[in-house]
C-alpha cells in the first residue's frame, strides 16, 4: 500500500491549528463575529430606516421603566424607549469607535515606530523620548480634558482616543524592526540600492505585523471601554445617538428602581471587552508558538 503524500507545510494552517486549540480565544472570536453581524445588520437597517425590533428613539411615556417582558425583552427606559433596540444600535457605534480609534493609533504608531527602528542614530532616541513623554500623561484624563475642550461629538471622541493610544504600537514596531533590519535578506536588498521607503514598507513591515495585530485587537477593547467611560461622564457620544456608555449613564439614576437599565449595557461592555482580550491573547499565543 503506497503512502499518501503529506501536505506541504503552511504557516497559515499551522497558525489556525494553534489558535483553535485555545477554546477561550475561539469563544472570543465567535462572540465578536456575532457582535459584528449585529452591528452590520443595524447599520443596514439605519440606511433603509427599518426599525427592528422597534425605533430606538421612539418614546412611549405610558411604558416608562417597564421591566423585561415579551414585548420589551430588555425593558424600557425613563422615556419608554426599548432598551434592546437602543443597545442593538449602540453596538454599531461602540464597535465603530473602537475600530476607528485603533486605526488612527496603529497608523501613527507604525509610522513613528518604523522611522525610529529603521533609521536609528539620533532619530531613534529622539522619537523614543517623545514616546516616553506621551506615556507619562494619564491617558484617560488626557482624553477627558481634550474632549471637554472640544465639542463632544462622535468623530472627536474617536480621533482623540486614537491619538492618545499609539505609544504601545510604536514601541512594538520599533523593537521588531530593530531585529528584522539586521537579517541577511534586508542587508542584501540594501546592497542592491533599493529605496528606504520600499525596504521599510515592502520588506520589513509585513514581517513585523504580528505584534501589531495583537496590539490592535487589545486596543479595540480599551477604546470601547474608554468611550463607555467618557459617555458615562457625559463627554462621549451624545444622546439621542445611543451607545452602551450613555445608556448606562442614563440608567444610573434609576439603578434601584430599574436594574435592567444598568445590567444589560454593563454586561454588553463586559462581554465585548472580555472577548477582544481573549481573542488578542489567543492571537499572541498562536503567533509565539508558530515562531
Amino acid at each position: 500500500m503506497s503512502e499518501q503524500p503529506s501536505r506541504p507545510y503552511s504557516p497559515y494552517r499551522d497558525f489556525f491549528r494553534q489558535f483553535r486549540k485555545n477554546k477561550l480565544a475561539v469563544f472570543g472570536a465567535g462572540t465578536l463575529l456575532i457582535l459584528s453581524l449585529v452591528a452590520f445588520l443595524f447599520w443596514i437597517f439605519s440606511i433603509f430606516e427599518v426599525h427592528f425590533p422597534c425605533d430606538p428613539t421612539a418614546t412611549e411615556l405610558v411604558a416608562q421603566l417597564q421591566g423585561p417582558s415579551r414585548q420589551h425583552p430588555f425593558g424600557t427606559d425613563q422615556l419608554g424607549r426599548d432598551v434592546l433596540a437602543r443597545m442593538a444600535h449602540g453596538t454599531r457605534i461602540s464597535l465603530l469607535v473602537g475600530f476607528v480609534a485603533v486605526g488612527v493609533a496603529i497608523t501613527v504608531g507604525v509610522l513613528i515606530g518604523s522611522i525610529a527602528g529603521y533609521f536609528g542614530r539620533w532619530v531613534d532616541p529622539l522619537l523614543m523620548r517623545f514616546v516616553d513623554v506621551v506615556m507619562c500623561f494619564p491617558t484617560f484624563f488626557l482624553i477627558l480634558t481634550v474632549v471637554a475642550l472640544l465639542k463632544p461629538n462622535f468623530w472627536n471622541v474617536m480621533i482623540v482616543i486614537g491619538l492618545t493610544g499609539w505609544t504601545g504600537t510604536a514601541r512594538f514596531v520599533r523593537a521588531e524592526i530593530l531585529s528584522i533590519k539586521e537579517r541577511d535578506y534586508v542587508k542584501a536588498i540594501e546592497a542592491v540600492g533599493a529605496k528606504r521607503r520600499k525596504i521599510i514598507f515592502k520588506h520589513i513591515l509585513p514581517n513585523a505585523l504580528a505584534p501589531v495585530l495583537v496590539s490592535a485587537t487589545l486596543g479595540v477593547a480599551g477604546a470601547i471601554l474608554t468611550e463607555a467611560g467618557l459617555s458615562f461622564l457625559g463627554f462621549g457620544v451624545q444622546p439621542p445617538r445611543p451607545t452602551w456608555g450613555n445608556i448606562l449613564a442614563e440608567g444610573r439614576l434609576y439603578i434601584f428602581d430599574a436594574w435592567w437599565l444598568t445590567l444589560f449595557p454593563g454586561l454588553a461592555i463586559l462581554l465585548t471587552v472580555l472577548s477582544f482580550n481573549l481573542f488578542g491573547e489567543g492571537l499572541r499565543d498562536a503567533f509565539s508558538r508558530r515562531a
